[in-house]
């Protein structure tokens, strides 16, 4: 058995603060430390990743000023390395963006990040459902 290769880690800017390590909307002060972050500005993270599709990388839930349900704030994903855009939400990670633009709600297939392992869909296709409804 040969060794597996460790998945390449790569350090990214927090979407929420933008970098700076502080709260950008100044709760409860303007020197409040990222919540999302800790205050260092930036997260590991293991390739291949992906902007946030739901947020669309800003890290900020859509219409409010809470971290982003799907990355946690971060404005990028983990994706598995087979990925596909997913055929239900077209990327978007929105749940029925195609009837109700700019919806709030995010896809309960890729559960907002836009793209689906190829797994999933294979197995969908056997009709062995991966558990995600």
């Amino acid at each position: 058995m040969g060794k597996s290769k460790a998945p390449e880690r790569i350090e990214v800017l927090c979407a929420f603060c933008r970098g700076r390590g502080k709260d950008p909307f100044g709760i409860p002060s303007p020197q409040s430390r990222c919540q999302v972050c800790g205050g260092r500005g930036h997260h590991t993270l293991r390739q291949p990743i992906a902007a946030c599709a739901y947020c669309r990388g800003t890290g900020v839930h859509p219409f409010s000023r809470l971290t982003c349900t799907t990355c946690q704030g971060i404005g990028v994903n983990e994706v598995p390395k087979e990925a596909t855009t997913c055929p239900r939400c077209g990327g978007s990670g929105r749940e029925a963006d195609y009837e109700y633009p700019d919806s709030v709600l995010s896809c309960r297939y890729c559960l907002g990040k836009g793209v689906v392992s190829m797994r999933l869909i294979r197995d969908e296709r056997r009709g062995r459902w991966g558990g995600r409804r």
